[in-house]
Order: structure tokens, then C-alpha cells, then sequence
């Protein structure tokens, strides 16, 4: 080979680096099992559908707020009825079906950052997912921690070929569902990731009486009804029974978006929050021209509308300290986390719930959102513009 087929080649390596880079950097994963197994502790024992239906609603974070505030101030509401109360919302159907249990809405509400980064997980990594939950399960089997009891029923089913099993968490009875609460430092026994501790996020106050030690049960939903989703484990993916789902969003859902049953988030949902993964971000259109200014806009509208909106408590004191100053200079009223902003990496040692740092960064998007013209945008509880 001459010099100058040589420095042809070179140049083109050359000029090729960064589309190399970028597309090794795309098809990283987001998250690794460690960051996984600690996002997905607090709900990895929820019963199949309801997990399901908590990730996929996790992917939406925006709508959760919506709905957290609506069953908020509809407290008397409660299973099948709520979700029939939300029927003609704009939601997507995985967050109607949780205002049948306005517990976990509250759960996803009070931890936005971490209900963003599951749903990112979900969106992106889907399979390892469905691994983590499953070896969650095996560490709180082993340690004598799942169990069957009046409330749900654990069973130990073969895995496809390969080997191995399956662990299936149900109702006792389908039409009454129970969310369990419980410490991961002792559902799971020994955590086998020092560096990755996974947040404890504990039940509302008198929610229910401990069983098995740790394990909490508040009274059980009658919302048999809401349960549309479930989990194809021998091929770590979650399914949609799309006649369920019409009947509770018969407005907005669409059975061709699941070929075959197969759950596939939705983008319009989204509302201009940010995916974590490039790829993500370039597969559902967040790269196009003007949908950064887009999905800043939104944003703020958002952020103007949290300090507009409900007080709250922020779980940890960490962050109550991070974030309280802020919070009362600017509206006069706690206020939740930037959802419309990219969270933080998630960190070693928990760092993912970095108090401090979120609340200098929802001071600094509040002041910028007030330029945008106040607390306009659209109405909790309506109609998508």
C-alpha cells in the first residue's frame, strides 16, 4: 500500500471518529444492572400488573403530576371508580389506570426524579428491566421475604429453555389489589452493591399493620377493572390487553400502537421532558429543529404551574434542605423537582437524590420561567393544546 492510499485512509478514519464515537456512546446502555437493581427495589414485589402499568406510567412523569394532583383533590375516590372518574383525561391509560391507587401516584409524585429515571429505564432497557425485577425477586425469596399470604400470591414458574425460573407475583383475588410497602434493606437481605444503597420510601402515615416482619399492606382496591398490563417474562417485555385498556381510555387509546399486544411508549405523552439517552432522543424526535426550544418551553410552563400549584413535602432532609429556601423565595409554597429538566447521572452511593443541587437548579428554572409570561400554559386536568 502507497503513502498516499495510506493518508487517504487515515483521513477518512480520521473524519469518521466522531460518527464513531456517537454511535458507541447511543448504544451504551443508560443505566447498568447495579443503577437498575437500586432504581427498582422500592417496587420490584408490586403484583405483575401493577408494576407493569407503574413502569409504563413512569415513562410520562408529567401526567403523573396531573393525576397526583386530581386524586388529591378527589381523596373519596378510589379503585375502579377513579379510574371511571378520569375516563375522558388526555392521559395516557397506564397513568389513568393508577388513579385507582392514589398511594402510588403520591409515591411517583413525591420522587420525580426517580419516577423519570425508571421510566427512562423502562423506555430504553426494557429487557434488563424485567431482569432486574426477576433478581430482585430471587434476593427477597432467598432471604424468606416473599411469600404467599391473604393479600398475594408468589409462584415459582420454569423459564423458557435455558434454564432457570421465573417468580410471578398476583393478586389473591384479581378484583382486589394490594400495594405492598416494605424496606429493601430487609426485603432483599444482604444488598450485594455497597456502592449503589437502594432509597427506602416509606408508606403514608397509618397506611396498614407490618406482616412477615417488614412486609406493610394498606387496605386492599377493588380495581380489577384497571388492570390492563402484565409481563411476558420469558421474553423481558411487558403487554397490553387492549380491549381492557379501551374500556378505560376509550378517548385517546389506540390498539394499533401495540402490535400484537406489545406495550410501546407513547412520545405524545411526553410533553416535551427530555429522554436520558441520545438515542432516545433522536428515535422520538427530541433532535429535530426547534424541539429543544420546544421542550424548554414546556418546561417552564410546567415548572410555573408547580409553583402555582399544591404544597408538598419533599421525602429526606437533604432535600428539604436543599431546596426550601428556594422553594419559599419563589412561590411561598414547597414545590416539587424540574421534571421538565434532565435529572442528574445516577450516582454512587445514591447520589441520583442529590437534594442541594436539584433545588438550586428549580430556583434558577422558576426565575427563567416567570419570563416566559408567568404561570400560563396549559390547565392541570384538561385538555393537550
Amino acid at each position: 500500500m502507497n503513502r498516499r492510499n495510506l493518508l487517504a485512509i487515515s483521513t477518512a478514519v480520521l473524519a469518521l471518529g466522531p460518527v464513531y464515537a456517537l454511535r458507541a456512546q447511543d448504544t451504551k446502555k443508560p443505566y447498568t444492572s447495579e443503577q437498575l437493581d437500586q432504581m427498582l427495589a422500592p417496587i420490584a414485589l408490586y403484583p405483575d400488573a401493577l408494576l407493569a402499568q407503574t413502569l409504563m406510567a413512569a415513562s410520562y412523569p408529567l401526567e403523573v403530576v396531573e393525576a397526583a394532583r386530581w386524586s388529591q383533590a378527589n381523596p373519596n375516590l378510589k379503585g375502579d371508580a377513579a379510574v371511571a372518574a378520569v375516563k375522558d383525561k388526555d392521559w395516557d391509560v397506564s397513568v389513568k389506570s393508577l388513579a385507582a391507587f392514589p398511594q402510588v401516584l403520591k409515591l411517583m409524585n413525591d420522587q420525580l426524579d426517580w419516577t423519570q429515571k425508571v421510566g427512562d429505564a423502562m423506555i430504553a432497557q426494557q429487557k434488563d428491566v424485567a431482569e432486574s425485577v426477576q433478581r430482585l425477586r430471587a434476593k427477597a425469596a432467598a432471604a424468606g421475604n416473599l411469600k404467599t399470604t391473604p393479600q398475594q400470591k408468589v409462584t415459582t414458574q420454569p423459564a423458557a429453555a435455558g434454564g432457570g425460573s421465573t417468580i410471578v407475583i398476583e393478586p389473591a383475588s384479581p378484583e382486589t389489589i394490594y400495594v405492598p410497602y416494605y424496606n429493601p434493606a430487609w426485603a432483599y437481605g444482604a444488598w450485594p452493591y455497597p456502592a449503589y444503597p437502594p432509597p427506602y420510601y416509606p408508606p403514608p402515615p397509618n397506611y396498614g399493620a407490618a406482616l412477615m416482619t417488614g412486609m406493610m399492606f394498606g387496605l386492599g382496591v377493588a380495581a380489577g377493572a384497571a388492570m390492563f398490563g402484565g409481563w411476558n417474562w420469558n421474553h423481558g417485555s411487558t403487554y397490553v390487553n387492549v380491549n381492557r385498556a379501551t374500556n378505560i381510555s376509550a378517548n385517546n387509546f389506540h390498539a394499533n400502537r401495540y402490535p400484537d399486544g406489545n406495550w410501546a411508549h407513547d412520545p405524545a405523552h411526553r410533553d416535551g421532558v427530555p429522554y436520558a439517552d441520545r438515542s432516545l432522543q433522536q428515535k422520538y424526535g427530541q433532535n429535530r429543529p426547534g424541539s429543544a426550544e420546544r421542550d424548554q418551553y414546556r418546561g417552564q410552563q410546567f415548572q410555573n404551574e408547580l409553583r402555582g400549584g399544591q404544597a408538598g413535602q419533599r421525602a429526606g432532609s437533604g432535600e428539604r434542605a436543599g431546596a426550601g429556601t428556594a422553594e419559599r423565595a419563589g412561590a411561598g409554597a414547597a414545590e416539587r423537582p424540574n421534571a421538565g429538566a434532565r435529572p442528574s447521572a445516577e450516582g454512587r452511593g445514591g447520589g441520583a437524590f442529590n437534594g442541594v443541587d436539584r433545588g438550586q437548579a428549580v430556583n434558577r428554572e422558576g426565575d427563567r420561567g416567570r419570563s416566559y409570561g408567568g404561570g400560563g400554559g396549559r390547565s392541570f386536568g384538561g385538555g393537550r393544546r
